[in-house]
């Protein structure tokens, strides 16, 4: 049973998709959003949760006070996940769900020549890919997603702690990672 831990929709419980996701455990989660509230990156935050499963850490964010969050996931039942855990929660109004490929996606959010508008940059970004995704197109992600974050913005990658470390492109800025058991997480972000 996964539940999202802290904040307005604490210790309800999220629908998980039966298959082809790997949540992130309550642990994690907790010792995660204490990182991110130290570095005051979830407050009113726009965020954006790449590779979504059930939602658990966007919903986790906005239920700690995020403004907004976006889900994307190209799995039909993620979605579905993402989108009956927003109405269960209450927090549908805040949260958007997209089905669609995160390089799709990350694509026509922020072209490569010209990033993303200053009003529709993100403040908190949140990687949380299948442990088995190809270094290379994580590390795609990695390179689009510094495009569309807002100055003084946070990105995290959750992997396999037998995973190598995201190269960060310029402008972000490699902040600390931290391991729990067979999860590792690592933390950047765009100086203001």
């Amino acid at each position: 049973m996964t539940r999202v831990v802290a904040g307005s929709a604490g210790g309800r419980t999220l629908v998980v998709p039966s298959s082809g996701t790997r949540p992130t455990s309550e642990r994690v989660r907790e010792a995660l959003f204490s990182r991110l509230e130290h570095l005051d990156a979830v407050d009113d935050a726009r965020v954006l949760d790449l590779f979504a499963g059930s939602g658990a850490l966007g919903l986790e964010a906005v239920s700690r006070g995020a403004r907004s969050a976006v889900l994307v996931d190209s799995a039909r039942v993620a979605v579905d996940a993402c989108r009956r855990n927003a109405r269960t929660l209450g927090l549908a109004d805040r949260v958007d769900v997209v089905a669609d490929r995160v390089d799709r996606y990350l694509a026509r959010l922020a072209p490569p020549a010209d990033g993303v508008a200053p009003g529709e940059a993100f403040d908190l970004v949140l990687l949380d890919p299948p442990y088995d995704l190809r270094d290379d197109v994580l590390q795609g992600a990695v390179d689009a997603v510094a495009r569309c974050l807002a100055p003084g913005g946070v990105v995290v990658v959750e992997r396999s702690a037998r995973a190598s470390a995201p190269a960060w492109p310029a402008p972000l800025e490699p902040l600390d990672d931290r391991r729990y058991g067979e999860t590792q997480v690592w933390f950047a972000e765009r100086p203001a």
